[in-house]
C-alpha cells in the first residue's frame, strides 16, 4: 500500500517518521530547518498509515503500521543506507526498524519517543505543567485547536503556537480515527524492538522534562540497548520539544548528523 509522502533535497536519505495522529508536517517542520545549510541528504517525510494522505487500509496494528512502513522503505529507498528519525509512536516504529535492518540504518533518532511502557496508563509521565505563557494568545483561536495546543504544550508563546498551528494542527485534522482506533486496539508490537542484539550505531534519544505524555524515565531503561546513545532531557519541554526548544533541538540533532558523518567515512 503506497504511503503519501514529500522529499526535498538529494544524498543519503534521511527517513522522518512523525507520531500518532499528526502527519509529515510535524517532522518536515521542524527538520527542514535543520537541513536548511546541510547538503548531501535526500530528506523522506511520508504519512503513515490513517494519518495525512495515506490510507489504512486493512491495516487494524502496530506490526501492520511497520509493515507498511518497511515497504515504504523497499519501495522509495532500496537497499540504500539510510538514516532515520522517529517522534512518539513514530519513534517506536523507528526503533522496530532499526531491529529488523539494523545493517542499513546508518543512525537512529529519536524525539520524544514511546519508551519501554507502551501504553499510556503504565507510562511514568510527571504532570501537565505550563512553564511560560502569553497573555490573551488564545484569543479567537479556534476552540479545538486551543485544546489540543493547551493540553501537552508547556511553553505556550506565540513561537510555539505558530508552530503548532503549521506542523501539527494540518494533520490533527485529517486524521481518520475511526481507522486509528480500529489499529490502537492491537498498539503493542509483537516483538518488542529491543529484543534482538543491540544497536551499535550512532543514536539520538530527546525528552522533555515536562513530557506529560511519553515522559522521560520510561527511555532511560532502553540505553543498554543503544550503546552510541545520547540521551538529553530538556528543561522548558513537553511533548512538543521540538517546538519548544527549537536551537537546543537543531543544535543536538545536528550533533547527531555529524557523529553518523563520521561512523561512515
Amino acid at each position: 500500500m503506497p504511503l503519501h509522502h514529500v522529499s526535498y533535497g538529494e544524498g543519503v536519505p534521511v527517513l522522518a517518521v512523525h507520531g500518532w495522529t499528526p502527519d509529515h508536517r510535524l517532522m518536515s517542520g521542524c527538520l527542514e530547518p535543520v537541513f536548511a545549510d546541510l547538503t548531501g541528504y535526500r530528506r523522506i517525510y511520508p504519512d503513515l498509515p490513517g494519518m495525512g494522505r495515506s490510507p489504512a487500509g486493512s491495516i487494524d496494528s502496530s506490526d501492520g503500521m511497520l509493515d507498511a512502513v518497511l515497504e515504504f522503505v523497499d519501495d522509495e529507498i532500496g537497499t540504500e543506507p539510510f538514516l532515520l528519525l522517529g517522534e512518539s509512536y513514530g519513534g517506536y516504529l523507528a526503533r522496530a526498524i532499526a531491529a529488523r535492518r539494523p545493517e542499513q540504518v546508518l543512525g537512529l533518532g529519536l524525539i520524544c519517543p514511546i519508551g519501554l511502557a507502551v501504553e499510556n496508563a503504565e507510562r511514568t509521565v510527571p504532570e501537565h505543567v505550563v512553564l511560560r505563557s502569553t497573555p490573551g494568545l488564545l484569543d479567537g483561536l479556534d476552540e479545538q485547536a486551543a485544546a489540543d495546543f493547551t493540553e501537552i504544550t508547556v511553553v505556550q508563546t506565540r513561537e510555539t503556537l505558530q508552530a503548532f498551528l503549521a506542523d501539527v494542527a494540518p494533520g490533527l485534522d485529517v486524521a481518520d480515527t475511526e481507522a486509528m482506533a480500529r489499529i490502537r486496539k492491537n498498539w503493542t508490537l509483537s516483538t518488542p524492538p529491543e529484543s534482538g542484539p543491540a544497536y551499535e550505531r550512532p543514536t539520538l534519544i530527546l525528552c522533555g522534562r515536562q513530557d506529560s505524555s511519553t515522559g522521560y524515565a520510561d527511555q532511560w531503561p532502553l540505553l543498554p540497548h543503544y550503546p552510541r546513545a545520547t540521551y538529553a532531557v530538556l528543561d522548558a519541554a513537553g511533548h512538543n520539544l521540538q517546538l519548544e526548544q527549537p536551537e537546543l533541538f537543531a543544535a543536538l540533532v545536528r550533533e547527531w548528523l555529524r557523529r553518523v558523518s563520521l561512523e561512515a567515512t
